[in-house]
């Protein structure tokens, strides 16, 4: 990999880490001023398939959906706290 590609790789990093941080604190401010989880939840999917859909269109989007069933049934998205 070269260094131009390994650069692009850390400041997408970056940015992922930063979006992920003001997402969180956003989630934190809403549920503290009583906003529902499920409600967030729901809120924050349509405005990320909206973003994606503007992005890079219906079809693409569709297809990446296809596949949310089974990553959901992996439990790719279920947090485990671990027991001491």
């Amino acid at each position: 990999m070269s260094v131009s590609a390994t650069d692009d790789l850390l400041a997408d990093d970056a940015q992922k880490r930063a979006a992920l941080f003001y997402l969180n604190e956003a989630w934190a401010e809403a549920r503290l001023e009583g906003i529902d989880g499920d409600c967030l939840a729901q809120a924050s999917l349509f405005t990320a398939f909206a973003e994606l859909v503007t992005t890079y269109g219906e079809d693409a989007v569709a297809k990446f959906v296809e596949g949310l069933s089974t990553r959901v049934k992996n439990g790719e998205f279920s947090i485990t706290t671990a027991r001491q």
